[in-house]
């Protein structure tokens, strides 16, 4: 058997001694041809050598290079090295192990990894860890461009616009569970998801189970062709599904009941979706389904659309900004359907929401000109295009006013700007925090030192500058230590480092990262301020508001 076949949990990549050692591939490489005594590959190829990992956590002491890998990225590194790309298997094995469930011999976590995974539940329970390592697989997923998961974003607008489901929720494309979790609350009854992934749903029921909420019901298989729990109704039903399937089953399934509005065309994936969805909604109960701006408006469903809003099912339509989903860049539509109570019960208008300008991590209240109130009627022209954009018009400005308001104003934030950037000469290092004498953050919160007030990290000592400690929690290898990827960002204390100083050192660096933090609030006010001059310098230009200057000399 080759090398690659025998790797171990004890062999690391040059990238994973990268990220173990705070530094950027293109140093290791550096380390490997400028240091003889730099351990010599133990497996893999010329192009992905393999090194031991222990030997390399001796180097890098030895070198003061880095430091030893924390438990939790040690446990994701053996967790790669063991399973590659297949991370959803790996996970269940460890969600496995800390629940108590084991899956069968060839599902037992190696003595060594168990090992870790008990130093880190000493650390934090059972399903704090779990949800930790679920970061990271989302965090990595989302940057292969994988449809996975749900994104955090995508996560998050379920949960604002759904809120928490008062009795039973359903998921048909649910992953590892993401959503179902975002819209559970103390009065729901029942969590019930399918996927056709086995490893994700296993993930979905041990994170179910981790959060000791509602009981819990998620299914393997293809929620079209093969529907496992048809007879369930439920009060909020949820859908992040699967984009653009050539062969989602149409043929096979031409008499299905759940067509309420009509077969969809063979194109027509993301409608079948959303009617398999309404059809597992119980009466007073609502539809989340997250679909390509394209099912608003493509020719072949207009017909399904026409039924929707005749009927008086869709209740909204949101256009979220660009970078929710998971798989892509594009924008998506968050469509809200409503399964009337009695006769009657029907929607008279649908609320057409426009947040495709926001910022993509801003709040997604919309703004009363992102909105519009559409009666029916209005909806069923030819085409039926149910797309937000169409329908939601700003208030116009006044162009000239706005505009040279903006000049002005921008013009005086970037005299100001130069004045606030402070003068900084060279340091005491040559570019690593591993050269200043670093103390772990873990351990300053161990003694109470250092603690956490909502999202942001204070001293609670006067031996402790607050500004020091956040401008160094801020640092290029504290960053890339960051675990935290669940649609917030936040600082990991247990894998951060600060440099010893004295409490005068300590207010000298608080000062500067104070004066840097003022810094960037004003340079993001006049992003912003730029941004709005731009558009509404080429809006005016276009529509006739504006005119070029004509005394401009040379018309420059």
């Amino acid at each position: 058997m080759s090398d690659e076949g025998t790797a171990s949990a004890s062999v690391i990549t040059a990238a994973q001694i990268a990220r173990l050692a705070g530094v950027t591939r293109a140093a290791v490489a550096n380390w490997r041809r400028r240091h003889d005594d730099f351990p010599p590959p133990v497996g893999g190829t010329a192009a992905g050598p393999l090194f031991s990992l222990s030997e390399v956590e001796k180097w890098l002491t030895g070198q003061r290079k880095g430091r030893r890998a924390s438990p939790e990225v040690a446990l994701w590194q053996f967790l790669r090295t063991a399973h590659g790309d297949d991370m959803a298997t790996a996970l269940a094995h460890i969600g496995s192990t800390l629940s108590g469930d084991e899956i069968g011999e060839s599902g037992k976590v190696p003595d060594e990894l168990s090992n870790v995974v008990d130093r880190l539940v000493e650390e934090r329970s059972a399903p704090q860890l779990f949800e930790d390592l679920i970061s990271r697989y989302l965090a990595s997923v989302g940057r292969s461009g994988a449809q996975a998961a749900s994104s955090p974003r995508l996560v998050r607008a379920f949960a604002h616009f759904a809120g928490t489901a008062d009795g039973s929720a359903y998921d048909p494309a649910c992953g590892i569970g993401s959503l179902l979790l975002a819209v559970s609350g103390p009065r729901t009854t029942l969590l019930a998801g399918q996927d056709t992934h086995p490893g994700l749903v296993r993930l979905a029921r041990l994170r179910t189970g981790f959060a000791d909420g509602p009981p819990a019901q998620a299914e393997a298989g293809d929620s079209l062709r093969d529907d496992r729990i048809p007879d369930l109704r439920a009060q909020i039903v949820v859908c992040d599904p699967p984009l653009g399937l050539p062969d989602w089953g149409r043929e096979e399934l031409l008499l299905d009941p759940r067509w309420e509005l009509g077969v969809p065309p063979r194109a027509e994936s993301d409608l079948a979706w959303l009617q398999h969805c309404y059809f597992h909604t119980a009466p007073g109960g609502r539809t989340f389904i997250a679909l390509p701006p394209s099912a608003a408006y493509r020719k072949s469903g207009r017909r399904i659309r026409s039924e929707l809003v005749r009927r008086g099912l869709l209740v909204s339509v949101t256009a979220l900004p660009a970078g929710f989903a998971s798989s892509h860049n594009m924008p998506l539509l968050l469509w809200e359907l409503r399964r009337p109570a009695i006769p009657g019960d029907e929607v008279r208008s649908v609320r057409m929401v426009d947040l495709t300008a926001n910022d993509s991590d801003g709040p997604l209240d919309p703004a009363p000109d992102q909105t519009a109130e559409v009666p029916l009627i209005d909806l069923l022209r030819d085409d039926v295009d149910l797309s937000p954009t169409t329908y939601v018009t700003a208030a116009q400005p006044d162009y000239p006013d706005e505009y040279a308001e903006l000049r002005r104003s921008l013009g005086e934030q970037l005299r100001e700007l130069a004045a606030l950037l402070p003068t900084l000469p060279p340091g005491p290092g040559s570019g690593t925090m591993d050269e200043l004498n670093a103390i772990e953050v873990s351990d300053l919160v161990q003694v109470g030192l250092v603690a956490t007030e909502g999202s942001e990290t204070i001293s609670t000592s006067d031996q402790l500058d607050t500004d020091y400690l956040r401008g160094f929690l801020r640092s290029a290898s504290n960053t890339r230590r960051n675990t935290s990827s669940t649609g917030t960002h936040r600082a990991d204390l247990r894998g951060a480092q600060l440099p010893q100083m004295d409490i005068e050192q300590q207010r000298r660096y608080g000062e500067v990262f104070r004066e840097l933090g003022e810094f960037e609030r004003r340079i993001k006010e006049v992003a912003r301020m730029s941004d709005r001059a731009a558009r509404l310098a080429y809006d005016g230009l276009t529509n006739g508001a504006l005119a070029p200057d004509v005394t401009r000399e040379g018309g420059k």
